[in-house]
């Protein structure tokens, strides 16, 4: 599989007719294999990793995985959010206990903050997005979402993380507690309610085998979790169909 993706993404690079990537790191599983493959189909001289916290948010694993695809110091960009997101807080009056408003906030700046440095290099943003958190819609619009080329996101969760094996990440990284670093503690997995091996037995069930949601019966998932799982993916279905448009 790997080599299918960096084939992939060698490909449109060379059908884009365009050389160069850039790519945010959060320092999770996501954004580790997706430089990595990047890293392998284009190699480090023609991608620049940005580095996006917000105030003094611990960028550690960002930070080594740079390393490990033999990044020095120098070719990573770390752009503190901070400032900008505690402005735009400000002006729209979000209070600190809005958490999932601040959250958008700091994933659509560092969306602004990606693509303006994608322009300045005349360069492709690479998504980090996943099969899971897409049809969870675990994920800001015009935020993190919002890339140039995807190539994980035909991947479960439970996938990427095999991947990331195949590829011999750090294994720091491959057992880290998955987080989109909006706010202090902040887990994936608590505020989804269920974990992300659950989610992927019941997404391979209704998304790949069509299983209806009343059918779906899973040995190692209870009833319940099955029900929020689907109640979460029909709750955000509208973000997979916006915008709507008019058609005659």
């Amino acid at each position: 599989m790997p080599n299918e993706l960096t084939s992939f993404i060698r490909e449109t690079f060379r059908k884009q007719n365009i050389e160069n990537a850039v790519i945010a790191l959060s320092g999770g599983i996501d954004s580790a294999v997706s430089l990595t493959l990047l890293t392998i189909a284009l190699t480090p001289e023609n991608i620049t990793p940005i580095l996006l916290p917000y105030g003094d948010q611990d960028m550690t694993d960002a930070r080594v995985i740079c390393n490990f695809n033999h990044f020095n110091e120098k070719k990573c960009l770390t752009i503190d959010i901070k400032p900008i997101v505690d402005q735009i807080c400000h002006m729209q009056q979000i209070e600190t206990t809005d958490q999932l408003r601040r959250g958008n906030i700091m994933a659509r700046v560092r969306m602004i903050l990606v693509f303006d440095t994608a322009r300045k290099k005349n360069a492709l943003v690479c998504g980090t997005e996943n099969k899971t958190e897409h049809f969870l819609g675990y994920f800001t619009r015009f935020g993190d979402a919002a890339s140039d080329i995807e190539p994980i996101a035909h991947l479960y969760k439970t996938q990427v993380r095999s991947l990331a094996g195949t590829v011999r990440l750090p294994q720091q990284l491959i057992d880290k507690t998955p987080s989109a670093g909006l706010w202090d503690m902040q887990t994936d997995e608590k505020e989804l309610g269920f974990s992300y091996a659950q989610a992927d037995q019941v997404l391979e069930q209704l998304i790949d085998h069509h299983v209806a949601p009343e059918n779906i019966s899973l040995p190692n998932v209870s009833p319940e979790v099955i029900t929020k799982i689907i109640a979460r993916v029909d709750a955000n279905a509208f973000k997979l169909h916006v915008p709507y448009t008019f058609s005659k």
